[in-house]
Order: structure tokens, then sequence, then C-alpha cells
């Protein structure tokens, strides 16, 4: 989910003076973008670390289950997406040009500054949460890599904590660069790294399922329904990306086409690392796959990638958080103690949260749910209520309402998770 924005704080050229927030992580390029290169933008703007949590996912919710999940959650957030585009058009035919350049944009035309303030936080939250599992994933992994069976205790500090603080100096630095174009190369890299690492471990996951072939289940039953709902909406978060995006598209009459093959394409992606992932290992799946692979040359490199990949990736999604509240609290002005103190709180957080998967699942089932379908449901519904039929209207607003109660059990669910007491 890297997307490189140059101008993320400059103010609109055509809207009128008002704070713009852009969540988008790719530079605007200066030639319009081809399908393919569209696909491309897509895929890395939507793939990130919640692929590693849904092996574990899939162990509590049942494969079968799991999968239907992780399919329907594909859709109905292509479908979302395509009610943010579908909005911005209405809304550019009326006022004659282009003037809606974000998520952020598209709720200060629809709802004025409530509209962008419920984005901003929830870009903020969301954001921030991405950041906080690519922490607690360094640290847990790292000490599983280097503390496999060596002392609980180093400094006084479990190693997971040790870890983490370990980062936290190299974090203030990369989060102090002004500009992301210098960070874009590791980007790119990041990237590479990421899908070299997943095909090794899919490759590994089919091996090790010819050996040991473990008892699997298909259902997991509905209690854990809306845990698993919550991670596969973080799998798939990337909406506020969307716009800026179609943007770029050179022939945009076929970006809903393009999206929906790229849409297909992760989640047969994501489908197959969740289910070989728990058919290698059952019922002793961990919540973070890679830990499930031992010591080997192999597995330790695959995991000392994925740390790399993530560490240079949080200064990357950082970036949203920055841009907003540096708009908010210091005029649009970089503010590098701003920046540190967010480093700090998003680093306190991910000391206290124990598991990769049950805080994916929080972070999905509730600053996600809300971005990926609440509001473009909510904001599609006000734009062209006068021009839906009932049956569409009541589609909106099936979108708004069954949001707003997954969000708030699954919130629940996962929070409930978090504390539960470990075996």
């Amino acid at each position: 989910m890297v997307v490189f924005d140059k101008e993320a704080s400059s103010s609109s050229q055509t809207l009128p003076p008002f704070p713009r927030e852009d969540t988008p992580l790719l530079a605007r390029p200066r030639k319009l973008s081809s399908q393919g290169k569209t696909f491309a933008n897509v895929f890395i703007a939507i793939v990130g670390s919640g692929v590693l949590g849904l092996p574990y996912t899939f162990k509590k919710t049942g494969w079968v289950f799991g999968s239907l999940m992780l399919f329907s959650v594909a859709f109905f957030t292509y479908y979302c997406m395509m009610l943010l585009i579908h909005t911005r058009r209405k809304l550019d035919s009326v006022h004659g040009l282009s003037k809606i350049a974000s998520f952020g944009d598209l709720g200060f035309a629809v709802c004025g500054p409530i509209g962008r303030l419920s984005v901003d936080i929830m870009i903020v939250l969301a954001q921030a949460g991405f950041c906080v599992s690519y922490l607690i994933f360094i640290s847990n992994t790292l000490a599983f890599v280097i503390n496999y069976s060596g002392p609980d205790r180093i400094l006084g500090l479990a190693p997971k904590s040790l870890y983490l603080w370990a980062c936290f100096p190299f974090q203030l630095g990369l989060n102090s660069i002004p500009t992301l174009t210098h960070l874009a190369p590791l980007s790119i890299f990041a990237d590479v790294v990421d899908l070299g690492a997943m095909g090794v471990v899919m490759v590994e996951d089919v091996m090790i399922f010819l050996q040991n072939r473990p008892a699997l289940q298909a259902f997991g039953g509905f209690s854990v329904f809306f845990y698993g709902l919550g991670v596969a909406v973080y799998a798939f978060e990337g909406i506020g990306m969307i716009l800026p995006l179609e943007s770029e598209a050179k022939d945009k009459d076929k970006f809903g086409k393009v999206l929906a093959l790229c849409m297909a394409f992760i989640a047969l992606l994501y489908g197959s690392f969740g289910v070989l992932g728990y058919f290698a290992f059952g019922e002793e799946t961990k919540d973070i796959i890679t830990t499930n692979f031992g010591q080997g040359l192999v597995s330790t490199l695959v995991q000392m990638g994925l740390c790399i990949n993530l560490f240079f990736t949080l200064p990357l999604m950082m970036n949203p958080v920055f841009e907003v509240v540096e708009r908010r609290f210091n005029d649009s002005r970089y503010c590098l103690w701003l920046r540190w103190v967010m480093v700090f709180v998003v680093s306190l957080v991910a000391l206290l949260v124990p598991n990769f998967a049950d805080f994916l699942s929080l972070v999905g089932s509730s600053v996600c749910v809300a971005l990926g379908f609440v509001l473009p449901a909510l904001f599609h519904l006000m734009v062209f209520k006068e021009e839906l039929s009932w049956h569409g209207m009541l589609l909106d607003g099936t979108f708004v309402v069954l949001g707003v109660v997954i969000g708030v059990s699954g919130t629940w669910s996962s929070i409930a998770a978090i504390l539960a007491p470990t075996a």
C-alpha cells in the first residue's frame, strides 16, 4: 500500500482554499498511466502486511469459510471503490472541471468540513494502525530469529521490546525526511522483496503439507465471523488511493475493468497464501506464518526480507498521518517534533499489543470498515439521492448500516481476542 505523492501537502489549484488531505502514496506522473501501469499501481497500493495474518485467520475461521469471506470482501471492496469513482465523476460533471483529487476532497465536497474531518480521522487511525502492525511483525520476527533459544530477557527487556526500541531511532531518522521522493527506490525494493518472500513461503507450504497432511477444519463457526472479516477487510484496504489512481489512468472508461482484474488477482493470491499456510501447519499455524518455518537458512532469509520490507515501508505509510497532523496543527508546515511524537505513539501501541493477527482484525473491523464501506456508500447516497431508485437507495443504506454493525461487533470481538489470556 505504497503510493508517493510529491504534492501531498500542496493546496488544490481548482478547489476553494480549504485544507487538502491526500492519502495516496505514488507521485503524480507527468504522463497518464497505461492499463498495465494502472494495474501495477493498484496492486502495489493494496498488497501489504495483512496477507501474513491470513493463514492464522483461516485456522480460526476454517479454510472454506475463510476463503468465502475473503472473496466476498474483495468483491464488496471493489464495489465500494467504484461508488467513490462514480460519486467523484458526478460532482466533477456538475462543476465542469476535475476538482476532487482525494478521499478528503470528496468528503469536503459532499459534507463540508465535517466530511473532511471524518476522513482525516479514519485515515490517521488506519495508517497508524498499519504502522503498528508493521512494528509488531518486525519486533516479533527479530525476537524469533535472533533469540530462538536465547534468554527470555536482555538488558532487563523482553526481546520483542528490545528490538522494537532498537528500531526506534532509525525510524525517527527515516520519518524526519520531508519528501518521499528519496524513499521511492526503497519502496520498489520493498515490494519486490515482499512478492519474492510470499512465493517462497507458498512453495514451502506445499512441500510441508505433502509431508505432514495435518487435520484441517473447513468451517470454524459463526463466533469467529467478525474476527475473520476484520482481517480480510484490513488485507484489502487501499480505498484512499483509488481516486488519485483513477485520475492518473489514461483510459478512464476502462479503469473499472482494470481494477476488477487486479482485485480478482489479489484475491486469488491472498486465498492461495492463506489456504496453503493453513494446510501446511493446521492447528499449529501461528499468527505470523513465517515463524512456523523454524530456523533454516531459507526461512531466516524470508523473515529478514519481510522485516526489511516493512521497515522501509513504515515511513511511507506514516506520511498521510504527518500530512493530516501538520495541516491541522501546524498550517501544513513541516514539523519535526510532531512527527517524532507520532512515531513514539505508534511504537508504544505496538509494544502493548501481543498478537499480530488480532491487531489486524481490530484495525480492519474498526477504521477500515468505515473507510472501505460506510463512507463510500454514504457519500454515494447523498450525491445520487435524487436519481437513485428505491432499491439503489436500499443497497447504499444497507452498506452503511451493515458497515456500522460489523464495525462495532468486529471491534468488540477483536478487543476481546487481544485481551483474552494466552494458553
